[in-house]
This record gives structure tokens, C-alpha cells and sequence, in this order.
């Protein structure tokens, strides 16, 4: 197969319009919040820009970089071990609600767990590249290839973060999958973690509620079913053509994190459905060119590589909207590209980068 010259002019293009897609709707639903809190309406998008601008450096550095130097156990095996180690260091910092997902820096910060799930990936591409024909030996293959994704997976639920956990997960099975692992593996896998599931969502007291309030969020609204009311009347009034760019009303005050976790619903009050499917219609273009370079590919590591990346932005992208129109409970779960989160953009563009490297090898 011919080497291409450079790289999906599609799927870099269409990386470029949600970030700067991303950076009008965060400055649109943070600005009243960010003058409220900080005296300036350009607070959040200014810090988004240059996560975007560093992110930016990082997707076109990478891009040129042949993606086979990561094939190597000098770079998969440290990078498990660093990330180790920062979710494991991340206890010791503390935040609000007993929390522990963040090393702060002064004015800046930083979320390990973000670099949980594309480490996962490059380990799973190394390690099951040779393995695919002995996908039935459950001790040497099977369980080896799933002991660094279950460490990684314990130590963001001990955060906790059981949305970043669960797409770790996803991610996980979906690679097993490819590399030929049977249904019935992936059904005792389910089978085992059902418990833990239960117990994550039913017996803690505060995700207990949120499900209650997912079920029957009438029941409480000004209390566990705010998050989702609000939700549902910012994507309601928007209607076909949404109130028009920075005239949504949610926002203001009513609407918890406008520019974080709920930007989608932003995004349908202000543009409607049409901006909505518009979005949605970019994520689905993103995962096809995606998923094109790793079915197209005849390098079984570029071919996991591209693969893990693109679901995990599919997914990421699959849960956020899904909470925002209340058809799953409330995740702490951004938008890829769009929300502000500065290490998520980063670390999100940088994967790109990866991605579009293997799209060279691609006709």
C-alpha cells in the first residue's frame, strides 16, 4: 500500500472546527459567569485558547512523528509507570467533596485520570498486536492485557470518577473485542463488575441520589434534579433554530457548569437543533475517518491504535450528550474539544496528533 503523502486533510480539518467551535461556545456560555466571578467575560476562554494553542503545537508535532517509535516497550512500560504514579500521587492533593483528581499549580491544574485511558490504549496496541490468534488463553493473554486497564480503572474510581472509569472500560473491552476475544469472556467480565457497578451506583449515598433523581428528577427540582431540569429546558427552548449565539437564558445562573459538563445543553438553547445535530454530525465524521485509518491499516498496532482513540472520543462524546438530553444520569463528563477543561483539550489534541500520523500510511 502506498504511503501517503500527508496526512486526512478531513479529520484534521475537522479537529480544527470543534476546537475553535469549542473556544466561541465556552466564551458564549462562561462570559456573564467568568465578569460575575473574576471581572473579566473573557476569564475562561482566554485559558482555553491557549490550552488550545499548546494543544495545537503538541496534534502537529506529533503528527509528523512516525507513530512505530511508540511501539516499544521503552515507551509503553514508563509510560504506565508515570501515570501510575500520578494517580496514585493525585491522593494526596484534596479538592472540594473529598475529592482527589487534580494537582493544582497556583492558577493552574492538572487531571491525571485524563492520561489514564490514552496510556490504556498504547499499552493494549503493543501488547495485543502479537497476541491476536491466542486471544483463548484467558491466564496468558486475556488477563495479562487486563491487569494495567484494572489498575487504572480502581484508582480513578478511588478519586472518585466513575465516568472517566467506565469509559476506560468501554474502551477496553471494545480493543479485547477486535483482537478477537469471545462474547463469553466479555459476558463473564460484565457478569463480575456487575457488583462493584451496583454498589458504585446504588450504595453511595450522593450517586444513589443521582440516580433516584435520573429516574424522577420531578420529585426534587430545586435539589438532586436541578442539574437535569435545567438541562432539559435549555435543550427545549432552543427548539429548530435555538435564541441565537450568547442569547441563552440557562446560563445565567440557572444551568449548572454552562461551559463544562453541560455545554451541549448551551449549545441547544443558543443554536438549536440544527446546532445540535451539527455536532453531533462532526463527532460522527471524526469517528468514520477514524475508524477508516485503523480498519484500512495493515499495521495491527497502528490498527489498535487508531482504533482505541477514536472510541475513546466517541464515547467520551456518546456519554456527555446523553446526560445533557437526560438519557443517562448525571457523569462529571466533558465534551471533547468543546468543554473548557485545559488538560482534557490537551491531552485529547495530542492523541489526535497520534491518529493523524497513522493516517499516512493510509491510501
Amino acid at each position: 500500500m502506498a504511503k501517503r503523502v500527508g496526512v486526512d486533510k478531513w479529520l484534521f480539518g475537522v479537529v480544527l472546527l470543534l476546537v475553535l467551535f469549542g473556544l466561541v461556545m465556552v466564551f458564549s456560555a462562561s462570559a456573564v459567569m467568568a465578569k460575575s466571578q473574576f471581572g473579566s467575560p473573557y476569564y475562561f476562554m482566554v485559558r482555553q485558547s491557549i490550552w488550545a494553542g499548546v494543544g495545537m503545537i503538541a496534534l502537529v508535532v506529533l503528527m509528523r512523528i512516525d507513530y512505530r517509535h511508540y511501539n516499544n516497550p521503552k515507551v509503553v512500560f514508563p509510560a504506565i509507570a508515570v501515570t501510575m504514579l500520578l494517580l496514585v500521587g493525585v491522593f494526596a492533593s484534596r479538592d472540594s467533596h473529598n475529592t482527589h483528581r487534580w494537582f493544582r499549580f497556583g492558577g493552574l491544574s492538572f487531571q491525571p485520570s485524563e492520561l489514564a485511558t490514552p496510556v490504556m490504549v498504547l499499552f493494549l496496541a503493543y501488547f495485543l498486536q502479537t497476541r491476536m490468534h491466542k486471544m483463548d488463553d484467558w491466564r496468558g493473554t486475556v488477563l495479562r492485557a487486563a491487569l494495567p486497564p484494572l489498575l487504572f480503572i480502581g484508582l480513578v474510581l478511588g478519586e472518585p470518577d466513575l465516568g472517566t472509569a467506565i469509559v476506560c472500560a468501554a474502551v477496553t473491552i471494545l480493543m479485547l473485542y477486535l483482537a478477537g476475544l469471545q462474547v463469553r469472556y466479555i459476558g463473564i467480565a460484565l457478569a463480575c463488575s456487575t457488583p462493584v457497578l451496583y454498589y458504585m451506583l446504588f450504595r453511595v449515598p450522593w450517586r444513589r441520589a443521582r440516580m433516584l433523581a435520573f429516574v424522577n428528577p420531578e420529585a426534587d427540582p430545586r435539589g438532586t434534579g436541578f442539574h437535569i431540569l435545567q438541562s432539559l429546558i435549555a435543550v427545549g427552548t432552543g427548539g429548530l433554530r435555538g435564541l441565537g449565539l450568547m442569547e441563552g437564558r440557562q446560563k445565567l445562573f440557572y444551568l449548572p457548569e454552562p461551559h463544562t459538563d453541560f455545554i451541549f445543553a448551551n449549545i441547544c438553547e443558543e443554536l438549536g437543533l440544527i446546532g445540535a445535530v451539527a455536532v453531533v454530525a462532526l463527532f460522527v465524521f471524526l469517528g468514520y475517518r477514524g475508524l477508516r485509518a485503523a480498519f484500512l491499516s495493515t499495521d495491527p498496532f497502528a490498527r489498535f491504535l487508531a482504533f482505541g482513540i477514536t472510541s475513546a472520543i466517541l464515547i467520551q462524546a456518546f456519554f456527555n450528550m446523553s446526560v445533557v438530553v437526560a438519557l443517562l444520569p448525571t457523569k462529571g463528563i466533558t465534551l471533547p474539544f468543546i468543554s473548557f477543561g485545559g488538560t482534557s483539550l490537551f491531552v485529547t489534541m495530542a492523541c489526535m496528533g497520534v491518529l493523524l500520523n497513522v493516517t499516512r500510511e493510509i491510501d
